[in-house]
């Protein structure tokens, strides 16, 4: 058979050949590219506080994993940096906050940030190393207080709780010291960051720290805390938060599932010790 000037099945074996080659290269291609797409919608960073959560978030990454979603923990220091993280999409979620804390940082600095599920409350606590109990407190007794406005207003509310002081009828959750209204014991309010409450407790007659600075400062829960807010009706649970556009993604649900299980349970309870409790 004769084949036209123009076409011999050398050519068109040629031509078949260098097809199936450019094809399989964008197969291959589009593939990596499907592939790099997938990895990055089941991998998540999360931003978490330094310490026993780190511990936590192990368990709930080996929850994660068995669903498909890669965990990657962003560990922080501070209370500041997670949400500026996650706003500026440096991580996709963090976990470190309860709804008092979230709403001040959004009125300061307009976070389109949300919570998506509850995580753990730490039930803030009054503690001391010279004094038995609330009653024992002196009249002109030092009490160190978290300066950051939500915490600020946690403990004040719990030391109105105590009957130590009054705040001003309306102060609510967000109370100040201006708002102390009544103070028959004379107590000197000493307003210190977050982290440095615990650290300063032999300097002070007592001081109200958050249960993770607690620990952190070598402070025993269980024999030196004189007082704790209420857990009815509390308003301080932790939660997983998100930027406002990812609150409904797919992996939001997985990631909020992996931490409310019964291994991160038994985890807060191992890590925490005894100190803090599901809030789910």
């Amino acid at each position: 058979m004769r084949f036209p000037a123009a076409f011999s099945p050398l050519a068109a074996t040629r031509r078949s050949v260098l097809s199936l080659l450019t094809l399989s290269a964008v197969m291959i291609g589009g593939g990596a590219m499907l592939g790099s797409e997938a990895k990055a919608a089941e991998n998540v960073k999360v931003g978490i506080m330094a310490g026993e959560d780190e511990e936590v978030w192990k368990v709930v990454a080996a929850e994660a994993a068995k669903n498909g979603l890669d965990v990657e923990r962003v560990v922080f220091s501070d209370y500041v940096q997670p949400n500026e993280s996650l706003a500026n999409g440096e991580i996709q979620a963090n976990a470190f906050q309860h709804q008092p804390y979230l709403d001040a940082q959004v009125q300061q600095h307009g976070y389109k940030i949300v919570p998506v599920g509850y995580t753990l409350i730490q039930p803030i606590g009054l503690y001391s190393r010279k004094h038995k109990s609330v009653a024992d407190l002196p009249e002109g007794a030092s009490i160190g207080i978290p300066n950051d406005p939500s915490n600020a207003g946690r403990a004040l509310n719990l030391l109105q709780a105590q009957g130590l002081i009054k705040l001003r009828e309306g102060a609510g959750i967000l109370a100040t010291a201006i708002d102390v209204e009544s103070n028959p014991k004379t107590i000197q309010i000493r307003e210190l960051d977050a982290g440095i409450v615990g650290r300063s407790i032999d300097d002070l007659d007592a001081g109200v720290v958050n249960t993770d600075w607690a620990l952190k400062s070598g402070i025993d829960p269980q024999k030196e805390r004189i007082a704790q807010e209420p857990l009815e009706n509390n308003p301080y649970r932790n939660f997983i938060a998100v930027r406002e556009q990812d609150k409904d993604a797919p992996w939001v649900k997985t990631l909020v599932s992996a931490y409310q299980t019964d291994a991160v349970k038994q985890a807060l309870a191992t890590w925490y010790k005894g100190t803090t409790l599901p809030a789910w």
